[in-house]
């Protein structure tokens, strides 16, 4: 089981950091070519929304499952941990899910704003820092 669900969770984090990064792009240069919002935008920010609360939840059943998560703190105790693991078990999942409530937050806040540049603008912080979160916790050794 565990196997198959770091497939998974592994496997999803390439569509969830593709669809990211085409969001944020897509609302920077929106956002400075001054476009309009139109349903495109709409569904693309919903789409990195859903993609990375699904990856929310592969990953949570992952961290209960996983000998690098719960079970490397109960084991070894968060004093016990080493650099790399402590990565996994802590700092990994805490960013990501930071990452997370920002992707929320930008996407409730652009859908407050009426005109189209505070919505792109909203969009463009708040995913920006989403990705730069997620950029500076992946894994990038057990990637390639």
């Amino acid at each position: 089981m565990y196997s198959t669900i770091q497939f998974v969770h592994s496997i999803w984090a390439y569509l969830v950091l593709a669809i990211l990064v085409i969001t944020t792009i897509n609302s920077l240069a929106k956002f400075f070519g001054k476009k309009e919002y139109g349903a495109k935008d709409m569904r693309l920010a919903l789409f990195t929304l859903i993609t990375m609360h699904l990856q929310l939840l592969i990953g949570l059943v992952l961290f209960f499952v996983s000998p690098n998560g719960l079970n490397a703190i109960t084991t070894n105790g968060m004093g016990g941990l080493s650099s790399a693991a402590r990565k996994l078990a802590v700092e990994h999942p805490t960013l990501m899910i930071i990452a997370i409530v920002l992707v929320t937050i930008g996407y409730s806040k652009h859908k407050k704003q009426r005109l189209s540049t505070p919505k792109f603008k909203k969009l463009a912080i708040f995913y920006t820092l989403a990705l730069i979160a997620v950029l500076a916790m992946i894994p990038w050794n057990q990637w390639f």
